[in-house]
């Protein structure tokens, strides 16, 4: 199949060059412009309590005061705030009311009494911007205009005025993510091509593929990606577009690789342009779709998660890989077809010289003298490290994890924390309401408040009241305010209000319901939602992958080492990231979403490697060798392309570290880390040495190594010509 393809694309290159420079206009003039979604909860379905409260509280408060941007004041020198300061708090409250800002429903004043904090140093004032806006650029537009305007009527006052809450934290997000895309894209381009050009000595060939990836592929995908999110109702991350920068980019550098590689390697047995891309695309064309298709299968999985962002980010993935991979198996020979062989490789002088590969060809002599050893070696690595994740903790606190401690709406936060409660930011509700409509009575709501107030972790409950307007029009639902002892995101709030709910559920009176709202019931919700991911998802992911490593290599015993292999690659990554971070940084843990990511690329990309090297492996015990020989074999000629393809994407995943806050910090280390264990212990030494050992019984109950089973001395697709016309021969090609 493969051959024939090559062939075809060899042919018609200049066509297959124009179709896809028309397919990549075309798709994105036509794509539908989508809006990334900010709001953790809008992640999470609806039969999760902390949705459903929400839904309750829209339903019975409709017209409710929630608080979207906090309005922070504290004086220059630090003092306590006096009269004069209350007076120009005042006038700024005024000045932005009357601004008449879009989408900026209320500012209420600041409260001399309950809106100062405890030591008097700061104070608080409360915006309500409209709720219909949550997911347009007016909501945080309207934080950006309350910041420019409040700084303008408190300057030269004496006081310093910031801008907190929700919708600042949208715009502090949104910023910070399209720096975070800068610099990933920046700093894996310059890597790419430098790390490639210096790999062939070649200028050409370190621009090639950024221009297939990033040129062709990445407008496609994308195009097709909003389709998808239009077509299937799916939401964006805006973590999404940093990470599909590096995922395009890295896996078509690697595609490219594996097919570079070989095309040179054709072209040093003296076989013409043409028939040296065919070849070669015939010859790595099963391994890069195999690999490929495990990649986006893997990912795609993720449309069964209960979250959100995974189903948006799961999808959006797996059509990036097939886009990148089709690209890599027509465009990228095509354009190999049609430039001249001393172009592709200039300004190098040597690349027709078959270099010795002496470390290597090491190598592979060590894992074909010694497979027990290595395997032993290799696996006891993994293994060791596996054990430290262990010690694995979850932490949810998204914001504040994607964005540096130094925005705005960050600092806004901390001060909060320290200067009003740690759960001031951002209080929890309790919402009871009637099931059989009677109103609800002063005496059960007090009794109710005072069980909540009991609750250990809770710091304050604010009982409804008609005067505050937490009681709805009928009197049936009330709204109980908790303000936790801990931060919001905190795994030790995250506790509290499981025993919140717990009290609340147990306490409400008869004929009555309670619902746990707020972000600390969002984070709670999200936690079960992410166990049972593990439950789910992982599974189907690895068995989809297994059934098409066993369609590849058409065996049944194969495809269990080499999952078993990458299974010890999660784990290792998992326990140097919680090593490195918990253990060594003094961070309180990881956060959530780490596990699935370092799961989802090891695993994938891992599959990709142990594909090149157990495929290339197959290639030369069909060419008559032992299982010892062939791993020796494999490890020589196929270890250069790994090592190049995994540095390359390790460097490129490291990008992530330089974005400046925390989460992308673990993202960059924990991929670079298993990209560097999946190409360099699990495909260098762990899956050849094992397949050595097993030797035929790797294969079984096919014969997928047998001489007579493909390119070598029996049957199989007929060789392609050689560089003069003639058959190529037989034994290694």
């Amino acid at each position: 199949m493969f051959h024939r393809l090559g062939k075809f694309v060899v042919r018609r290159a200049w066509w297959v060059i124009a179709a896809w420079v028309v397919a990549m206009i075309a798709i994105v003039a036509s794509a539908p412009k989508v809006t990334s979604q900010t709001d953790e909860s809008a992640f999470l379905p609806k039969h999760y309590e902390s949705i459903q409260a929400a839904e309750l509280q829209s339903r019975a408060f409709p017209s409710s005061f929630t608080p979207a941007a906090l309005l922070l004041f504290e004086r220059n020198d630090g003092q306590a705030l006096n009269e004069t300061d209350q007076a120009t708090m005042d006038k700024v409250v005024k000045g932005l009311t009357d601004a008449h800002i879009p989408a900026v429903e209320t500012v209420l004043p600041v409260d001399p009494k309950s809106s100062k904090s405890k030591d008097g140093k700061y104070a608080l004032s409360m915006v309500a911007i409209d709720k219909t806006k949550m997911q347009s650029p007016e909501y945080s537009e309207a934080a950006k205009k309350l910041r420019t305007e409040g700084t303008r009527l408190a300057d030269g006052s004496g006081l310093k005025f910031q801008v907190g809450g929700q919708a600042a934290s949208a715009l502090d997000q949104k910023d910070a993510s399209g720096a975070t895309d800068a610099i990933v894209m920046v700093g894996s381009l310059l890597l790419v091509i430098l790390i490639v050009g210096v790999i062939f000595r070649s200028i050409l060939a370190g621009i090639l593929p950024v221009i297939l990836s990033l040129v062709i592929a990445m407008p496609v995908a994308n195009g097709l990606i909003a389709d998808a999110i239009k077509m299937f109702d799916l939401k964006s991350s805006p973590m999404t577009s940093a990470i599909l920068i590096i995922v395009v980019l890295g896996v078509g550098t690697d595609y490219f690789l594996f097919l570079a590689f070989r095309y040179r390697e054709r072209l040093r047995l003296g076989e013409d342009r043409k028939t040296a891309v065919a070849n070669a695309v015939g010859r790595v064309g099963e391994a890069i779709a195999s690999a490929a298709g495990a990649v986006a299968v893997a990912f795609a999985v993720l449309v069964l998660s209960s979250l959100g962002m995974f189903t948006a980010l799961g999808p959006a993935l797996a059509i990036a890989v097939i886009a990148t991979a089709l690209v890599s198996l027509t465009l990228a020979p095509a354009v190999l077809a049609v430039i001249p062989s001393k172009g592709v490789f200039w300004p190098g002088k040597k690349w027709m010289q078959e270099p010795n590969n002496a470390r290597f060809a090491a190598l592979g002599r060590m894992t074909g003298k010694k497979p027990g050893l290595v395997a032993l070696v290799s696996g006891g690595v993994l293994v060791v490290l596996a054990l430290a994740g262990l010690n694995y903790n979850g932490t949810y606190d998204l914001a504040g994890s994607s964005m540096p401690k130094g925005k705005e709406s960050m600092v806004v936060q901390e001060k909060l924390m320290t200067g009003f409660s740690a759960g001031a930011a951002d209080p929890s509700h309790v919402y009871l309401t009637s099931t059989d409509g009677a109103k609800l009575g002063d005496a059960a709501i007090k009794d109710f408040a005072g069980k909540l107030q009991g609750v250990p972790g809770v710091a304050t409950v604010v009982a409804p009241s008609a005067e505050a307007r937490t009681v709805n029009a009928d009197g049936t639902t009330g709204d109980f305010t908790v303000l936790l002892k801990d931060a919001p995101a905190s795994n030790q709030a995250i506790d509290t209000i499981e025993k919140v709910r717990d009290t609340a559920h147990a306490s409400a009176p008869a004929g009555s319901k309670a619902l746990v709202g707020g972000i600390t019931s969002v984070y709670k919700d999200i936690n079960t939602a992410m166990v049972h991911d593990y439950t789910l998802v992982f599974p189907i992911a690895a068995l989809l992958i297994m059934i098409i490593l066993g369609l590849q290599l058409r065996s049944v015993v194969a495809p269990w080492y080499l999952m078993a292999s990458v299974g010890l690659g999660f784990g290792a990554t998992l326990g140097a990231t919680t090593l490195v971070f918990q253990n060594i940084k003094g961070e309180p843990g990881l956060m959530f979403m780490l596990p699935i990511f370092i799961y989802l690329f090891v695993v994938a990309i891992g599959t990709d490697y142990n594909i090149l090297i157990i495929a290339r492996l197959r290639e030369e015990a069909r060419e008559g060798r032992s299982p010892r020989e062939a791993a020796r074999e494999a490890v020589k000629h196929g270890g250069p392309t790994v090592a190049a393809a995994g540095f390359i994407l390790a460097a490129s995943f490291a990008t992530f570290m330089f974005a400046g806050n925390v989460l992308f910090m673990e993202l960059g280390f924990s991929l670079a880390f298993g990209i560097v264990l999946a190409a360099f212990v699990m495909a260098m030494f762990f899956t050849p040495a094992l397949t050595a050992l097993l030797g035929h019984r790797a294969w079984w109950p096919g014969h997928a190594d047998s001489p007579d089973h493909g390119h070598g001395h029996g049957a199989g697709p007929a060789p392609l010509a050689g560089a003069h016309g003639m058959p190529e021969p037989a034994g290694r090609r």
